[in-house]
C-alpha cells in the first residue's frame, strides 16, 4: 500500500509484515479482503469513515447520552420494585458496574480508536471466535432496540392521542425519521444527537429541582413531605415472590431492580463506538469517560434518591404501566400536588428521549456491523462506504429493523415482540463482561511485550480491578436475569430470559471451529497493526480566551 493511500485510510501500516492489499470492485469503491492467515481480522487501514463528531457533540452524548426512558418512566418501575432505599442500593451498585465497564472500553479505545470497537478489541486481544460472537450479539442487540424505542415513544404520544387507528401513522413517521437521520451521515446523528442531550439535561435537572420543591412543600399544595415516605411504607420494598419471608423478599426486590437499573445504564459505550468518526478521540473519550463518574452521582443517584421522596412505593398509579408520563413518578407528585401545566411539557421531553434512543441505537448497530465485515466475520458488502464516510450498506440493513415496530399495532404481534425484547435485554450483560474480560487480557498483554499504559490518553489507576468488578457483577446480572420465571415458571419465560445464553456460546464455539481460532498468547497480541497515531487523530488543542469558550471547555 503506497504511503498516501494509507493516508486516506485514517492510519498508514505500522508493520509491513502485515499489510493487506485493497481490494477494488468495477466502479474504485474499496472493499474489505481477508487478512493474513495469522491475523483473523482486517486492521483499520480499509477504514473508510471519517472523523465528523465534534467534540461538543461527543461530550454531550457522553453526558445524556444513556439519559432516556429507562430512567425517566422505569424509575417507577424501581422504586414499586424495590423501595427507596433498596431502589438507591441497586443504581449505586450498577452504576458502579457501568463505570467499570467504561473506563476498560476507555482505556482500549484510547489506544486504538478504529472501527468495531471492543468487538474488534476482543477478535484482536482474545480470540477471532470470541470477538464474532460478542459482535454479533451486541448488533442484534442494538439493531432490535431500536424498534423497541420507536414503540416506547409511539406510547409516548398515547398521552395526547390514545386512538388506536393512528399508530401505525405515527410508528411509520418515527421510523423514517430515525432512518433518515443516520442515512444522511455522522454529522447529522451528531447534531441530532447534541439537541436531544440538550433538551434531557434540562428534563433531568429541572425534574430534580421541582421534585425537590414539591418534598420540600413548595408545590401548589405546600404538603412538605420530607422523608415521610421512607417511614411509611417503609424503605423497602417486597417482591411479593417469597411473602412469608420478609428479608427474602425484600432481598429479591433489590434482585429485580438490579436488572432493570442496568438497562437504564446501558448504552454509556456509545463515545467509543463513535471513536472512528471523532476528531481528536483520544482526548475527546478520556474527557467524556473521567466525567462518566460524576454524571452516575449527579443524574441517576440523585435522580432516583428524589424519586424515592415523592411517591410511596406502593402507589397505584406506580403499577399502572401506560408507557408514557403518567406513569412517572415524577408527574405523578406534580398532578397530586396540583401541578397542571409540566406534566406535558414532562411528556414531549420523554418523547424526544425515547426518539434519540432509537436514533442512537441504530447508530451504534450500524457501526457494529459495518466493523464486523471489516474483519471478514460479516458480508464483504457491508463494507461499502460513500466518499463522504458514510457504511451506507451497514446503515440501509439496520435500518431494515425498524419495522419490527409495527408489530406492537396487533395483540399476537406484540406478543412475539414482547419476546424479541426479553431476549435482547441479556445481550447487553454480555458486552459489558466482554469489555472487561477484553481489557484484562489486554492490560496483560501491553505489560508483558513491554508497553506502557500510563502513556496512554487515558489511563485509569484503579485497573485492573475495575474490570475484575465488572465482570463478576456482569456475570451474576446475566445468571439472575429472569429469576423470577422460578417461582412462576412457563417455558416461553424461560426461554426468553436464557436462551440467549446457549447462543452465545454456540456462536462462538461454532466460529472457533469452522474457523480454526486460537485464544492469541498475551506474546503475539498486535498493538501495532493499522492503529494510527496521536499525529493522526489528535488536532491541535486551542486553549479558551474568552469567557463564553471557557465556559464551554467546562461544559464540552
Amino acid at each position: 500500500m503506497e504511503p498516501d493511500t494509507a493516508e486516506i485510510y485514517n492510519g498508514g501500516i505500522k508493520d509491513s509484515a502485515h499489510a493487506l492489499d485493497a481490494e477494488k470492485s468495477s466502479t474504485g469503491e474499496h472493499f474489505a479482503v481477508t487478512a493474513d492467515s495469522k491475523h483473523h481480522f482486517d486492521a483499520a487501514d480499509l477504514d473508510r469513515v471519517q472523523r465528523r463528531l465534534k467534540q461538543r457533540h461527543v461530550q454531550m452524548i457522553a453526558i445524556a447520552g444513556t439519559l432516556g426512558t429507562g430512567l425517566f418512566l422505569g424509575s417507577g418501575k424501581a422504586l414499586s420494585g424495590a423501595g427507596p432505599v433498596g431502589a438507591l442500593i441497586a443504581y449505586g451498585l450498577v452504576g458502579t458496574v457501568a463505570y467499570a465497564s467504561l473506563c476498560s472500553v476507555g482505556e482500549m479505545t484510547s489506544h486504538a480508536p478504529i472501527s468495531g470497537t471492543f468487538p474488534h478489541f476482543a477478535s484482536r486481544w482474545v480470540d477471532p471466535a470470541f470477538g464474532f460472537a460478542v459482535g454479533w450479539n451486541y448488533f442484534y442487540s442494538n439493531a432490535i432496540s431500536a424498534p423497541v424505542e420507536i414503540s416506547a415513544a409511539q406510547l409516548v404520544i398515547t398521552y395526547w392521542d390514545d386512538n388506536p387507528a393512528h399508530v401505525p401513522i405515527y410508528i411509520a413517521v418515527m421510523c423514517v425519521g430515525v432512518c433518515l437521520v443516520n442515512v444522511f451521515g455522522v454529522q447529522w446523528f451528531g447534531e441530532s444527537e447534541f439537541v436531544f442531550s440538550i433538551i434531557k439535561l434540562l428534563l433531568i435537572t429541572g425534574l430534580i429541582l421541582v421534585g425537590l420543591i414539591i418534598d420540600l412543600g413548595g408545590g401548589p399544595d405546600h404538603d412538605r413531605r420530607g422523608f415521610r415516605y421512607w417511614k411509611n411504607p417503609g424503605p423497602f420494598a417486597g417482591s411479593l415472590l417469597e411473602p412469608t419471608h420478609i428479608g427474602l423478599d425484600r432481598f429479591l426486590g433489590i434482585l429485580s431492580v438490579l436488572v432493570n437499573a442496568a438497562f437504564s445504564f446501558q448504552g454509556m459505550e456509545l463515545v467509543a463506538i463513535a471513536a472512528s468518526e471523532t476528531e481528536s478521540p483520544r482526548r475527546n473519550i478520556a474527557k467524556a469517560v473521567r466525567r462518566v463518574f460524576y454524571r452516575i452521582c449527579l443524574f441517576y443517584m440523585l435522580g432516583i434518591f428524589i424519586t424515592g421522596l415523592l411517591v410511596p412505593y406502593n402507589d397505584p398509579s406506580l403499577l399502572h404501566s401506560t408507557g408514557n408520563a403518567a406513569q412517572s413518578p415524577y408527574v405523578i407528585a406534580m398532578t397530586r400536588a396540583g401541578i397542571k401545566v409540566l406534566p406535558s411539557i414532562v411528556n414531549a421531553a420523554i418523547f424526544t428521549s425515547a426518539f434519540s434512543a432509537g436514533n442512537s441505537f441504530l447508530f451504534c448497530a450500524s457501526r457494529i456491523l459495518y466493523g464486523l465485515a471489516l474483519r471478514g466475520q460479516a458480508p464483504t458488502f457491508l463494507t461499502y462506504c460513500t466518499k463522504a464516510g458514510l457504511p451506507l450498506a451497514a446503515v440501509g440493513v439496520t435500518c431494515a429493523f425498524t419495522v419490527f415496530s409495527f408489530m406492537t399495532v396487533s395483540n399476537g404481534g406484540e406478543t412475539v415482540f414482547n419476546w424479541f425484547v426479553s431476549l435482547s435485554t441479556v445481550a447487553g450483560f454480555f458486552s459489558w463482561f466482554a469489555m472487561n474480560y477484553t481489557y484484562v487480557r489486554f492490560a496483560k498483554g501491553m505489560k508483558i511485550q513491554g508497553f506502557d499504559r500510563r502513556k496512554l490518553v487515558y489511563y485509569s489507576s484503579l485497573q485492573p480491578y475495575l474490570a475484575y468488578w465488572g465482570m463478576f457483577w456482569t456475570a451474576l446480572f446475566i445468571v439472575i436475569n429472569g429469576f423470577e420465571v422460578f417461582w412462576n415458571f412457563t417455558a416461553s419465560g424461560f426461554l426468553t430470559s436464557y436462551i440467549n445464553i446457549p447462543l452465545f456460546f454456540f456462536s462462538w464455539l461454532g466460529w472457533k471451529i469452522i474457523k480454526r481460532t486460537k485464544v492469541w498468547k498475551y506474546e503475539d497480541m498486535d498493538f501495532v497493526t493499522g492503529i494510527p497515531s496521536l499525529e493522526e487523530t489528535e488536532l491541535l488543542e486551542v486553549p479558551p480566551v474568552t469567557i463564553l469558550q471557557k465556559i464551554a471547555a467546562v461544559l464540552f
